[in-house]
This record gives structure tokens, sequence and C-alpha cells, in this order.
């Protein structure tokens, strides 16, 4: 275990000690620390001494952190006008909050210096409050947003909430003095507290509502580019013109073995195929063959620069914005039905049983024999596709019954799964919402992920026996401050779990609601304690895979990780080793350098998709306010309640005090709220009548209220419990996280 690593957990352990001190072996076997790690575990918390992050208390016990008088972090701003410091020391556990009137200006994503001004107990845990001091780095000088005209000066609202308050804009050209223009403001003097900021308009996108001029103010408002330097082109196109499938004579020649690919309709890049065979020893062998992107990206060149940069695709609804140029992710990567291409191949051989009994890797040419669907797939189990051929009917079926051996095993192995809908938009012939469909459960989703999973997880685990440093696929467990909020709240839906519940408790809870009225609620629950999965050196394994070493290996077209991985096979298969990196104390190395760039890519990828997907959304029901529908509650704060569109998937909030009159009690840790003169309880996932009142598309904020029944007259005015009563909850109130963020890392490892 690395070393920054184990002073991570001591500092967590340490913070959720509260005041008690807890001396080292204790603390070690609270951790797990084998004998083998005690040293490293030892050199880690002197560290922490000498670094005054812990005090060494009586009897050689560690007491709980001592606060840094200043640190050094990202800034994230609330609405309301408070925030937040994350630091950038790991070692320090808990973000600083800022109260309002305290943050010195300071935006969403701003680098910042702040000084710790108060520490507290809150529920147990060590809290800090602070400053910001000094801003170091501005996260951006450049908005998007919608201009506005008040009283003859012109404004822009931007989009999102990093800035809260419009930029006044000077000089607006005739041409372009029309309200409701989205446009592209370059900040020249940002908000002090003294007046608004200013800007100066750089470019016009298009009418706000537009198709077209919403994804390009995503586009710019994410810093993404549209278009590929001409030297990465070049690059591109020389290595497509090259390419000679028949050259292939250092490769094991796969053409003739019955391979499919499958994915979505509309897919335009295939990068992963499957081949199942049947070995004469009653073993089974699964061919997982991917895009070899490695054979025509050479490290340091100006594709791969480009590449590393972008570090994702970027897919928005009928858009795409590649990692790759297209003549290699559509063309020379892409696996075509019936064509060769040249891929990377991970064979894995199994039992009876599903269990893995070996694996070996190796540079593949290959020629699909069917590209199909994940329709086309579930047709074809069920004994449908009449016209398929032979070898692909028997395949597929081979690959349904392997996967469900793989499921079983992982499933006893403690891997999660969780049912939450998924929605489709659909869109007109311009680009805009006007429904939403949910995507149906079919198996064969289950299928790919389940194989593809396997390959991660083969990849992972030869390349950490072979000792080869690569970019690892790392899911954290939830942090005992989540378990003791997850078992709070199932307590209150009237489910138990340990205080620190392993997977299989995990998964117990959520098998045992299945079909139940609280299977939603309890598995939002679930999803709520979820950490995040990131890239890292450190092979930490994956918590709701259930897997010890886990990586992406499946599409380098599309991830720039994926890429770095397959470059550490050719060194496994090389038997070479790299070379070793010295780094100065106090630094970090390139490749944790890179698992963190890579880590930060991905998020800003998946909020630019999320975000999109919820504007063309909030524009559609900008034309249905007033409308009604069932919708279910996803989350409680202390204002009131987050409730789902489930056309949509998209939330929005209900205040408590349009909730009907009454006296309403928050219970934001249980999930629920409850009136105190009906005895009305809303919990979360439980449906409620909703009525669309407001749509703020620049806020990103829809405004929901509670139709009002006729026996609604009467009674107290709408309130919540008195600030007494609520104080000590209103400290752990907090909204859920959207499902889909967590979801994906449970659903989708593709």
């Amino acid at each position: 275990m690395k070393k920054t690593k184990i002073q991570e957990e001591i500092t967590r352990f340490i913070e959720g000690s509260g005041d008690k001190p807890v001396r080292p072996r204790k603390l070690a076997r609270l951790m797990g620390i084998s004998e083998a790690d005690y040293g490293d575990f030892r050199t880690a918390y002197k560290d922490l001494r000498e670094a005054g992050r812990v005090v060494l208390g009586a009897r050689g016990a560690l007491a709980p952190l001592a606060a840094p008088v200043e640190m050094h972090g990202r800034f994230r701003a609330h609405p309301r006008g408070f925030g937040f410091v994350t630091p950038d020391d790991p070692t320090f556990a808990a973000d600083l909050f800022v109260p309002e009137g305290a943050t010195r200006g300071a935006l969403t994503g701003d680098k910042v210096v702040a000084r710790v001004t108060r520490r507290s107990k809150r529920e147990g845990r060590t809290a800090y409050t602070g400053e910001v001091v000094q801003i170091l780095e501005r996260a951006s000088t450049r908005e998007v947003g919608t201009l506005v005209c008040s009283e003859g000066a012109w404004f822009v609202v931007p989009d999102g909430r990093r800035f809260t308050a419009p930029i006044a804009v000077g000089d607006v050209p005739a041409e372009h003095r029309t309200e409701g223009l989205k446009v592209v403001v370059d900040i020249v003097k940002f908000p002090d507290g003294a007046g608004p900021a200013w800007g100066v308009i750089s470019d016009v996108l298009g009418p706000s509502g537009a198709p077209e001029a919403e994804i390009l103010s995503i586009v710019r408002a994410h810093g993404f580019d549209t278009v590929f330097p001409e030297a990465a082109l070049d690059e591109a196109r020389d290595a497509a013109r090259d390419f000679s499938p028949d050259d292939a004579s250092d490769r094991e020649d796969l053409t003739r073995l019955a391979i499919v690919t499958i994915d979505p309709v509309d897919a335009k890049d295939y990068d992963d195929a499957i081949s199942v065979e049947r070995l004469s020893d009653g073993t089974t062998r699964l061919g997982v063959h991917i895009a070899d992107v490695s054979h025509f990206v050479t490290p340091g060149g100006a594709l791969d620069e480009e590449a590393h940069r972008r570090g994702t695709s970027v897919y928005f609804p009928r858009r795409v914005i590649p990692m790759l140029p297209e003549v290699l992710s559509n063309g020379v990567c892409s696996l075509q039905e019936g064509v060769k291409r040249f891929t990377r191949s991970a064979f894995i051989d199994y039992d009876a049983s599903g269990n893995p009994r070996g694996a070996r890797f190796a540079r593949t040419v290959i020629a699909s024999t069917k590209r199909l669907t994940y329709e086309d797939a579930e047709e074809i189990s069920r004994g449908g596709g009449k016209d398929v051929p032979k070898q692909v009917r028997a395949l597929v079926t081979a690959m349904y019954e392997l996967a469900r051996r793989i499921e079983a095993r992982r499933e006893c192995q403690g891997m999660l799964r969780l049912d939450l809908p998924e929605v489709d938009l659909v869109l007109d012939a311009e680009g805009r919402v006007i429904d939403g469909t949910q995507r149906p459960h079919i198996y064969s989703h289950r299928v790919i992920e389940m194989l593809m999973v396997e390959a991660n997880e083969a990849v992972a685990r030869a390349l950490f026996e072979g000792e080869i440093p690569t970019l690892r696929r790392v899911h954290p467990a939830p942090s005992d401050d989540a378990f003791v909020d997850l078992a709070k709240f199932v307590r209150a839906m009237g489910h138990k779990i340990p205080p620190r519940p392993s997977r299989r408790d995990l998964q117990g809870l959520a098998e045992g609601v299945r079909g139940e009225p609280a299977e939603r609620a309890v598995n939002i629950g679930i999803l709520r304690s979820l950490q995040r999965a990131i890239y890292s050196t450190s092979p930490g394994g994956h918590f709701a895979l259930a897997s010890d070493h886990y990586c992406h290996f499946t599409s380098p077209i599309r991830r720039y990780p994926d890429l770095v991985v397959h470059r550490a096979l050719d060194l496994l298969a090389s038997g070479r080793r790299p070379e070793p990196v010295e780094v100065e104390e106090g630094e970090v190395s390139p490749l944790d350098a890179l698992a963190a760039e890579m880590s930060r890519k991905e998020r800003g990828a998946e909020a630019a998709e999320q975000e999109l997907k919820l504007v063309l959304v909030l524009h559609h029901l900008a034309t249905k306010v007033g409308e009604e529908f069932e919708g279910v509650v996803t989350g409680v704060a202390d204002f009131g309640l987050f409730v789902q569109v489930p056309r949509f998937l998209v939330e929005g909030v209900v205040k408590l005090a349009d909730l009907g009159d009454d006296w309403w009690e928050v219970s934001a840790e249980r999930g629920a709220v409850r009136g105190e003169t009906t005895g009305r309880t809303i919990r979360i996932g439980d449906r409620l009548e909703a009525k669309i009142m407001e749509v703020d598309v620049p806020h990103r904020r829809l405004v929901l209220g509670v139709p009002q029944k006729k026996d609604a007259a009467g009674g107290k005015p709408a309130k919540v419990a008195k600030p007494a009563q609520r104080a000590k909850r209103d400290q752990t109130a907090k909204p859920a996280r959207r499902a889909d963020q967590s979801r994906r890392e449970i659903n989708r490892h593709r």
C-alpha cells in the first residue's frame, strides 16, 4: 500500500474517532493493516506527525487532526453565497466551509488560499470553517450566457451556476443587440463586491434554445475543441493511408474465427468484438478483441499529444466530439463487418462454473463476421433472427451462457447490481426534445458488460503481477460517514444493515427490496453512499465490481487511459520494464499526474453530456409550465424535496412551503419530511403528484409545486420545523446525488 494512500486512510479513521485518541496498533487493526504493511503504516503516521497533521497524545495515542492555519485548494461555490474549499493536500480529510461574505469573490474551480478560522464537531465529525484570503488562479476567464437588456444596459446572464450574477458588457455591436442571443463573453473584471463583473462579447452562437446554439454553448463553456490541429490530422491521414491489413505477419490471424460486434443501433465506431470457443477439454475460451489504436498512434507524436489533451470522446445527442480524428475512429480503427482490422485480444479460459483458469494477450488481426445491435442479439438469444448464419447464432448462444455464469460468480463475490431506469431522448428533425422513452432492460447489455469487465480485470491483474505501472480504475469503498448515513436511512425504511456493511450486505439489501415499494428509495440510498471511480496508479480495486484489480482496456478509440494500458501490455509482452522516474520530494510522478488529469477530463465530459441533456429537456419543459405529472422523490434537503420527472429523469425542487398547509419537519439523513399536523410523511422513493411551476434554463433549475387538493384548505400556514428543532438536522442536510452518476460506474464499464 502506497504511503500517501495509508496517510489518507489514517486521517479518515482519526477524523471518525471524534476527540478520542487512538493508539497506533489499534488504529492499524481498525484499518485492516497487515503485519507486512505495518512498517509502511508507521512511516506514514510519523510523516503526518512531523508535518503537524496528527498529534501524539497520552500513552502514545494519536489524537484528531490539528487543522493547518492555511490551505491551498479548489473553491466550490453555492448559489446561496457560501462555498467550500477542497484541499490540495490529500491527507487533510475534510473540505473547508466558507460562509457567505468570506469567499473574496472566488468562483467554482478557482484555485485559492484559505485560512482556517474555526474547528468544530458535527454529528461526531470534525468540521472546519474558514475564509478565502487569496485567489491564486481563476478557473476560467470566459463564460457563455444569454444576452439581455435592462434599463438600456446590456448584460449576459451566464449559463450554469459558476457565476450567480449577470456580467455587464459594453460596446455591443448593433447587429447583435437582440435579447435572447447565446454569446461567449471574455471577462476583463471579476466581481469584487463593489459591482458586477465586466466582459466583452467575443462570439455569437445563435438564438437561445436553438439546439445547435445550445450544443455550441456547452462545447465552449467546457473548453472542448471541435477541430483537430492540422499536424494531428496529417498524422492520422498518413497512418490510415499506410495501413495494410494484409501485412500482419507478426499477428495471430483470427480472420476465420466467428467474431461479432454488438453495439447500439446508432453507433458509428466499433471498438470491441467477441468470440467464444468451446475447447475439447470442456473449457470455454472467451476472446475480447479491441481495436489496436496503439498501432496508429505513436507515443509523443502530434496525434498522441492531441488525444492526451482531449482525454476522452464527448457524446452529445446526434453529435460526437471524438478523441481521435474520424479517419481513425470511424475508419481504420473501427471493427467493421467483413473487413480486416488490427486488434489487441484478451483470451480468457473458463471452467464449467464460469471461473477463469488462465489468460493470455496477443496482437491479432480479425474480420468481424457480423455486426449486431443489442436488439439483434436479444432476438437471436430468444430463437429469432432466422436469416442469421449458423455460426453467429451459436456464438450468441455461447456468449449468453458464459455471461450468465460469469454474472452468477461475480455476484457471489459481491458485485453490486442496482436496477434503475434509463431514458433515451426523442428529438425532432431540428434536434429539439419532444419526448423521452424509458430504455428497456434487455440482457444483451448485461452480456457485453460482463465480458468487457472480465477482459479489463484480466489485463489489470496481468499488469499487476508483471509489475508494470499503468493507469488503473479504482472505485473506493464508501466512507464510514456514508455508511452511517445509509444505515440511518434504510433503518427509517424498515431495513437494517451493519454499521460497516460488506458488499454482500449491500447486495442483500438491494435484493431484499427488489419488487417492493421501497426498492427505488433503497437503491437511491445505496447510490448516494458510493464514491466516484477514478484513475489511479495504485491497485486499489473496484468496490462495485468486487474486483481486486481493474483497469480500462476495452475502449481506446474513445478513452486515452485505455491507450496507456495497451502500451503497458506491450511492455509486459516484451519482458521490458519502464525506466524508473525520479520524483522530487513533494511532487508527483508523471503517471500519477496523468491519472488525476484523466479523472478530471472524464468528469468534465460527463458533466457536459449531462448538462446538455438537461438544457434540452428544460427547454422542452418550458413549454409545459402548468402541466401536472406523477414524480418520484429522489432527495431531501432542508429547503425542500428533489422530485424526478420520470419521463426525462431530470430533477426539480419542491419547496417545503409548497407541500401544503402544515409544519414540516425535515430529516435529511432519513430521507424524509413529516407534517406535524397531518402526520403525513414523504420519503425518498415515494411517488408525488407535482406541477411544473417555473423553468430557469440559464441556471439549470426546475421549480415544481404540488397540486392543491380540494381538502387542502384550512390548517396552519405551510412552515418547516422551528430552527431550534432543525439545527442539528440541518447540519447534515444534503441533496441526493443524481442517480445516473453512480449508476454509470456500476452498469457501464465499457
